[in-house]
Parts: C-alpha cells; structure tokens; sequence
C-alpha cells in the first residue's frame, strides 16, 4: 500500500486514486502532482521513495528517505517551459524582438547559413540545429562557453523556418546564450531573480548547494506490462524506436549532442544552468509557474504573462512531422501544445513534458495548471501513462466544478 501524503480539495478525489494506481499498477516510485484551478490549489499529493535507484529486486524500498512535502526532482524537458518564459517575458519588457535575426543580439550565430534564423525559430524548434557535429562532454557542456560556441558554428540541418525539429538539448545552448546577450545575465539568474524569488517558488535552472540535500534521485525503470497499464499507451511505435536505435538519425544525434550522457545525479550536474533539460523543481512550484503565466499567481498575485503574451505563447508555429521526434507535433512559442504527441486538457493547452515522466502545462479556458514530478524514468518522451492518467482524471473533475 502506498502512503499517499497532501491533500485534495472536494471533487478531486479522482486524481488522488489515479495517483494511488501509478504506484500500484505503473511502476512509479516516488512522485508528486499538483493542481491549481482558478487560482486556487485543489492538488497537493506526494508519494513514495525520493531516490528512486534505491529499490530492491523485488521492487520494495530500502531504508531510503521518503519523498517529503518539500522535496525537489530533476524535471529534465519540463524545464523548457520555464526558460521559454524568459524571452517571452523579455519581449513582453520590450527588450526582445521575435521577428528579428538572432545575429542581432548574437552576432556570432550568423556562421554557417544561419544569418535568416530569426528569435522566433528557437523559441518554436525550427532553427535547422538540433544536433551537434562533434557532441560535447558533460563538463564542456556545461561550462558555458562550448555550448553557445558549437551552436553558433554547426551549419543547420535544414533551411531554417521551413520545417521544425526538436532541439532536445541544443535549446539549452541557444536560449542560454541568446538571454545572456540581451540581459547580462544567465538564464538561470534571471528565471530565478524575475520568477522564482519573487513568487516564493522552489525552482532552478542551477540548483543552489544548499537545495542539494532535498533533492531525489532519478533512475530508469522499466514500465509495467500492457494489461497494468489499463490500455494507456506504453511502448513507442516501431518507426521511433528504430529513429532511437539508429546513430545517424537526427533523433539520436539530438539527444546525443551531449556524449556521454551526464549522471543527472550528480550534484555538478544540477548545479550547471542547461534550461533544456536539467531544471530541479517542486510539483507544487511548477504548477503555481505556470497558475501564473495564466492569471494572478496565488501566493502573490502577481502575473508574469501579459494576455498578448499568453496569447503568443500557445499560438501555433509549428506542426506536422517532427524531424526529431519521428511524429507529429505541435509547438507555440516555446512550449508544446495539446495534440496527439502530448495529450494535454483542451486545444488551447499549452506546457512541456519531460523525457521519462514528468510533465506540466496550463489551460487559460479552464483556469487550470497542473504539473506531475517523477524519479522513476520510463522509456517515453512526451506522453507517459502516469502522467497522462493524472491528467485524465482532472479532466473528469473539472466539469464538476463549473469549469
């Protein structure tokens, strides 16, 4: 039995017995989900073991610390959505224009047949760089300085703004750098100096030593059998899986421009600002961002999205074949919209998951933000069954409460 901790305001009771089931019948480990609907929160749930490697063979915890009310995770792509923020809100300040080259603040980019790559591109994966010809090292990968220079000199892939791809970890790179050109300062700083000190957030894009301590460990885990899985969708189609096998796809080299793979663990790692994939958040933090881009934040009341800029950031730019991800998608400024690839709560849903589990969006119409934070990594990239069974289950709650 899972000893499920928070609470659930009433009419919500679906969502703690669909996040009960994750732990019973699809294998997570430790977890927590939070929901905000019109301002207030309705969900606050967590569960389980932070350090999800710290399982036995038969899949009972050790003696390891529980994931407690204040415990943080890795939120590996979900941390997208809140760099995008960043630019959006510059633009909103009037210091960045999005129809303009990128060459303009970051003239170095301009290498290669980039000079045409407009801010927009980045924010909405259609740059052509997805990939890196020579992958860093995780140490060079986080130093700053050899992201933005391999970026700034790979050629595209692509005649930038006709097609998109995923930029899985290059994101990191060109937002980083593209922030610090305008600002002065690093992604990182200024999430956490315009966004998360001020709303009283637990969230980073470099986590602080002293946040070190609080934060679990992720792991790979296998998901559970289809019947467990109560027919939601757990395996990639074969078409992906070869794109995933293959070295010479633009899918692998995506997600390969970092070799090898950093030790997400490590507390280097967390430490370094990547705002592609190394976030460290509280599900109850990332749903109260994202209550915020939609409408006064609860805690302050503060706002950080303009209605013209909520509006850009869930208008379409970008749909159709992904040249990254071997399916359809569908991207706004910066975030993921709700469609087939991603499943979110309406049409005019917008958010990010994260590769492996987590996930976190908002839905103007409804009022409602949600965001879902797992240590156990399953093999998915942007619908995982746990998520989207929390998901579902709001759905289902939310008619019921006038919404």
């Amino acid at each position: 039995m899972v000893d499920v901790q928070g609470r659930v305001a009433d009419g919500f009771e679906p969502v703690r017995d669909a996040f009960v089931r994750n732990f019973e019948q699809r294998g997570d480990r430790g977890a927590a989900v939070a929901v905000y609907a019109r301002g207030h929160k309705v969900v606050d749930l967590w569960a389980g073991s932070a350090h999800a490697d710290a399982f036995g063979g038969a899949g009972a915890a050790d003696a390891a610390e529980p994931w407690g009310e204040h415990t943080a995770q890795v939120v590996r792509s979900a941390t997208k959505g809140v760099a995008a923020a960043v630019p959006l809100m510059l633009h909103q300040r009037g210091r960045l224009d999005l129809d303009a080259p990128v060459r303009t603040y970051w003239p170095e980019f301009k290498a290669a047949g980039k000079d045409r790559v407009l801010v927009r591109h980045l924010l909405s994966h259609r740059a052509g760089v997805p990939v890196l010809d020579t992958p860093l090292t995780p140490a060079r990968a986080a130093d700053g300085v050899a992201g933005p220079e391999a970026v700034a000199a790979q050629a595209p892939e692509w005649e930038p703004g006709t097609a998109h791809g995923y930029h899985a970890q290059t994101y990191s790179w060109l937002l980083g750098e593209l922030v610090r050109r305008v600002t002065g300062r690093s992604i990182g700083r200024w999430a956490a100096e315009e966004i998360a000190v001020p709303l009283g957030l637990d969230l980073w894009i470099g986590l602080p030593e002293r946040e070190q301590a609080r934060t679990g460990r992720l792991a790979d885990v296998e998901a559970p059998p289809r019947p467990a899985s109560r027919g939601l969708r757990v395996r990639p189609k074969r078409t992906v899986t070869d794109a995933y096998r293959d070295p010479s796809s633009l899918t692998r080299r995506a997600f390969g421009a970092i070799d090898p793979l950093p030790d997400e663990n490590d507390p280097a790692y967390r430490a370094a600002e990547l705002p592609a994939s190394n976030g460290v958040a509280t599900a109850r933090s990332l749903a109260r961002f994202y209550a915020a881009l939609i409408g006064p934040d609860p805690g302050t009341g503060r706002r950080l999205f303009a209605p013209a800029t909520l509006t850009l950031a869930r208008t379409e730019e970008s749909a159709g074949p992904d040249r990254v991800l071997v399916v359809n998608t569908r991207f706004g400024l910066g975030y993921m919209l709700h469609g087939p690839a991603c499943p979110l709560l309406s049409p005019g849903s917008f958010g990010h998951p994260g590769r492996g589990g987590s996930l976190a969006f908002a839905d103007p119409e409804s009022g409602t933000a949600f965001a879902y934070v797992t240590n156990g990594m399953q093999k998915n990239v942007t619908a995982d069954p746990r998520a989207q069974a929390l998901v579902r289950a709001v759905h289902d709650c939310l008619p019921a409460q006038g919404s």
